[in-house]
């Protein structure tokens, strides 16, 4: 592909971003197009993007938007000073939030679920509260130990409980919702599970 293809192809991702960025009905849009014209279209990418795909580590924003890494710095810099996304520190990544949209809790919720094997592991305890370890294990297909590891990590997330019976979510409905609404952000496990959520909720009167 020619550098002109790159560049169209980038322009046209931009564009379809920043679309939707402008279209949210709140102060987001019109802090990522204030200032000088040039930048304005990616900032209100940059928008638009994280309010599809919350909780995005700076890589895949940057990779997503075919932007560079330094334009990125700059234009996540700038947004968040003006207080238009929320920046959290979650181990190695930095993750993204459009502001004042999502509580600790979801903001937790959306960084576990970003992540390949707690996502699995969430998503099977969508479906089946109370696996042990071994059975978490065998249906994400990961080791015992690697269960265990992502296990405390959830729980101190207070995420995740474990009783007698296994290991259960916290406010499970929470969870649920941000899947369901963001299915296609993770991956096809997440957009089946979203297929099957009113089966997932008990109607207790």
């Amino acid at each position: 592909m020619t550098d002109r293809g790159v560049d169209e192809d980038k322009r046209a991702t931009l564009r379809r971003f920043a679309a939707l960025g402008a279209a949210i009905p709140t102060g987001l849009a019109a802090s990522g197009s204030s200032g000088a014209a040039e930048g304005s279209d990616a900032r209100e990418a940059i928008v638009g993007y994280l309010s599809a795909t919350p909780g995005a580590h700076f890589s895949k924003v940057r990779d997503d938007l075919r932007l560079g890494t330094g334009e990125t710095q700059h234009h996540l810099r700038q947004l968040s000073a003006d207080s238009a996304v929320v920046r959290e520190e979650d181990g190695d990544y930095a993750r993204y939030y459009p502001a004042d949209t999502f509580s600790d809790v979801e903001r937790t919720a959306l960084a576990a679920l970003r992540k390949e094997t707690p996502r699995a592991m969430v998503l099977a305890l969508l479906r089946e509260p109370g696996q042990s370890g071994a059975s978490l294990a065998e249906t994400v297909g990961v080791s015992r130990p690697t269960v265990s590891r992502h296990a405390g990590t959830l729980e101190s997330a207070e995420l995740l409980s474990r009783d007698d019976e296994g290991y259960r979510l916290e406010q499970p409905e929470t969870v649920l919702a941000l899947v369901v609404r963001y299915a296609n952000s993770f991956d096809a496990d997440a957009v089946a599970l979203a297929s099957e959520a009113d089966d997932l909720i008990a109607f207790d009167p």
